[in-house]
């Protein structure tokens, strides 16, 4: 059987959590249509019964873009190291976006790289077919792929030849996991990011760049069988509370009630969600917060 770890990097909201999540086969990486909502590398682990069998470790990382505060500093690190970390690179690009400078700057990173590289042009479902070959062929000038593989993670359209296609670049070898086991995350970072989400789903503007939500207290199950969590939901100004919060607690009332029943779907048990907004002022740049959303520095 084969077996090894596979990197998914590429830019920012090209794709790269819903494919992770289509592959494995489970929600692990939130999702969302605002950039940069992966700050974190997460690890997924995918038992393919292709080729004889093998196990996948994908590892989710950050979108690469020109980072503005330490906490950008720290998440585009997180998705460079992978490149000489991992058995495969799987590039994701955006195929609904014309390809710019961002694209050409990430291509110009993978030119160090000595491992197999596999390009997934996602979205396919948002584009006219016609499109597909003039940029595969424009994608072939940059450099030489071990596949180009037209997909969406979306629809599923295209992920089980991708699969594939990653299994034949990988080094024969045994598990590296036990069976059984899907992902490295602890459940107080699993628990944040999914409050984070429901975050991203409600506000715009400014406002998904500056949260972040910490868990100050994770409680197992107790004597009535409910897991009890205690979130803080971290903003900038007081005036991005005030939009968190809403016109008489309604909107983070709403954030709450989505979350606690993604949680109880995970958990499969009943769920007690405490959340409250606060406000601290430079947090994307304090060394503390970023260590507690799990950003930590070299």
């Amino acid at each position: 059987m084969r077996s090894g770890f596979v990197s998914l990097i590429g830019r920012p909201n090209v794709g790269k959590s819903t494919l992770l999540n289509r592959l494995v086969g489970t929600k692990l990486s939130i999702v969302s249509d605002k950039p940069q909502t992966t700050r974190n590398r997460l690890v997924g682990v995918k038992q393919s019964s292709k080729k004889g069998g093998g196990q996948i470790v994908f590892v989710d990382t950050p979108g690469i873009h020109r980072p503005l505060h330490r906490m950008n500093v720290r998440m585009v690190d997180l998705a460079l190291e992978t490149i000489g970390e991992v058995d495969v690179l799987v590039l994701v690009h955006d195929t609904s976006a014309a390809t710019g400078s961002g694209d050409r700057y990430v291509l110009g990173l993978l030119e160090r790289a000595t491992i197999p590289v596999v390009l997934a042009l996602n979205k396919i479902d948002l584009i006219a077919k016609p499109r597909l070959l003039p940029l595969i062929n424009d994608y072939r000038g940059y450099r030489e792929f071990k596949s180009i593989v037209p997909i969406s993670a979306l629809t599923g359209d295209g992920v089980s030849v991708l699969e594939t296609a990653i299994l034949d670049e990988l080094p024969e070898g045994k598990p590296l996991y036990p069976e059984g086991y899907v992902t490295d995350q602890p459940e107080r970072v699993f628990v944040a990011e999914l409050v984070r989400e429901k975050v991203l789903r409600h506000t715009h503007a400014e406002l998904p760049f500056s949260t972040a939500v910490v868990v100050d207290s994770f409680d197992d199950t107790d004597e009535r069988g409910m897991i009890r969590v205690y979130c803080s939901i971290l903003v900038e100004r007081e005036s991005q509370k005030r939009i968190v919060i809403g016109h008489g607690g309604t909107l983070v009332k709403k954030i709450g009630i989505e979350a606690r029943g993604d949680l109880e779907r995970f958990f499969a048990m009943k769920v007690y969600l405490d959340l409250h907004v606060r406000v601290r002022e430079g947090w994307r740049e304090d060394e503390r917060i970023l260590n507690q959303i799990g950003l930590t520095g070299r």
